[in-house]
């Protein structure tokens, strides 16, 4: 791995100080001193509008009783706006019953609380770890576990899912990795791509997408290149992002899942010249070349470690990440001005051509290359077969439909954020139903899009 062992982790870091840079709420002092500022931090302070946030909640409990048995005495007043408890929906499968957790509005004026407000992406690096950590840990788990008979069982999948292929035709691997053998240039460029881009990439996607839907909406807010007030994001708004972030997160589960029931052996691995008897001799046979971890690879920090669960290969999260960021840039709802079509008029009235965008075009193309070139890497690379790719798409589709599922478990995180005395800022409805107007006088829905 060489260098890439440090440089690839400083990416990564220097990607989420990054986006919690450019994402910063420069309107808010993080250091209010005079009455004067902490009216400023008020007004521009995501969760300003306090009890009419869509999660807040909706009847408070004012029951005293209700309150001394569960919270200690040194637990903060709060203002007449703000109940000490808020109702959270628990949903699932039908069965629908209200959870009462701690509102932690009355944490809003610590220095921690302010510091997300100041720095909102803070928030979306501390969820982006705590997915990430918990899908690698939870293979680093499988990894260290595993045993003789597991690898057996993968290297037969892998092999049944040749046999499905050839049924299918769409047996296309080997092809695809014969041509990159034969251009070596082409080859290493396929490799970093494999590498290299899984990671800082998604990493890159979230934050110009937090970027996009949520720090370019704050009306409250000066920012270069638009009038104070004014929505220069997309329309889509900051539900567009949590329901990305939350479908990768539910990608990581239905994946870790899969993997555990069913462990399949990438191509690279069918090769082992160690594995004798009939199945061996077939595996061998297809001649699967290791391109990245070979002597002239490029192997990667993340691929290359002993706690890398080398018999996750179904689904392709590589591949099903890069189509939930393609479809994703794909159908961006743009803001009315970058959305307006280019129309080509002719001599005769009758005739005239409709064409999009220039932004939509780029974000057509965008959409469509990043999944196309991540799906040629993981099979030159003989990391992942087509059918993978198919099953990382299909996870990728019940994780865009069921992601909310996730919003069941933010009775949790309330009561996490009231245990470490900590408020994560919010966009409520006010600011919501101010947005709403401007981008229906301007003709543009508020569609969030799959998810």
């Amino acid at each position: 791995m060489g260098a890439g062992a440090f440089i690839e982790p400083l990416v990564v870091v220097s990607l989420l100080f990054g986006g919690t840079w450019v994402n910063r709420n420069s309107e808010y002092r993080l250091f209010a001193s005079s009455r004067h500022d902490r009216h400023a931090n008020r007004a521009t302070s995501p969760s300003h509008d306090r009890s009419d946030s869509p999660d807040s909640i909706e009847s408070a409990l004012e029951s005293p009783t209700a309150v001394d048995g569960l919270l200690p005495r040194r637990f903060p007043s709060p203002s007449p706006q703000e109940g000490r408890w808020r109702k959270r929906e628990f949903q699932l499968f039908g069965f629908r019953r209200s959870v009462t957790s701690p509102n932690t509005r009355v944490f809003k004026d610590r220095f921690l609380s302010r510091l997300l407000n100041k720095f909102p992406f803070l928030v979306e690096a501390w969820y982006w770890a705590l997915i990430y950590w918990v899908y690698q840990l939870g293979r680093a788990f499988t990894a260290v576990t595993l045993v003789e008979g597991t690898v057996h069982v993968a290297r037969k999948h892998a092999l049944q899912l040749i046999h499905l292929e050839q049924k299918l035709h769409i047996f296309h691997e080997l092809a695809v990795q014969h041509f990159f053998l034969k251009h070596p240039t082409a080859l290493t460029w396929i490799n970093r791509i494999y590498s290299f881009i899984h990671i800082p990439g998604t990493i890159l996607f979230l934050v110009w997408l937090y970027y996009f839907t949520t720090t370019r909406n704050r009306l409250d807010e000066r920012q270069s290149g638009k009038n104070y007030g004014e929505i220069e994001g997309s329309p889509a708004g900051p539900r567009l992002y949590e329901a990305r972030r939350r479908t990768m997160a539910v990608c990581n589960l239905i994946a870790f899942v899969v993997f555990t029931i069913w462990p399949c052996m990438p191509p690279r691995l069918l090769s082992d010249p160690d594995v004798k008897g009939p199945t061996g001799d077939e595996a061998r046979k297809y001649g699967f070349v290791d391109t990245v971890h070979g002597a002239d690879g490029a192997g990667s920090v993340w691929t290359q470690n002993r706690f890398c669960n080398q018999y996750a290969a179904m689904p392709s999260l590589h591949f099903g990440y890069s189509l939930l960021i393609g479809l994703t840039i794909l159908m961006v709802p743009l803001p009315p001005h970058h959305a307006r079509p280019i129309i080509i008029r002719s001599p005769w009235p009758f005739l005239r051509l409709r064409l999009p965008s220039l932004r939509r075009v780029a974000c057509i193309v965008v959409g469509i290359l990043y999944p196309f070139t991540i799906l040629v890497a993981i099979v030159a690379t003989a990391n992942h077969f087509i059918l993978d790719a198919v099953a990382g798409a299909m996870v990728c589709w019940l994780a865009w439909k069921g992601n909310r599922i996730l919003l069941n478990l933010l009775w949790l995180e309330d009561w996490f954020l009231w245990c470490v005395r900590i408020h994560k800022p919010e966009i409520g409805r006010e600011e919501q139903r101010k947005r709403r107007p401007r981008m229906e006088g301007q003709g543009c829905g508020l569609r969030v899009g799959l998810g």
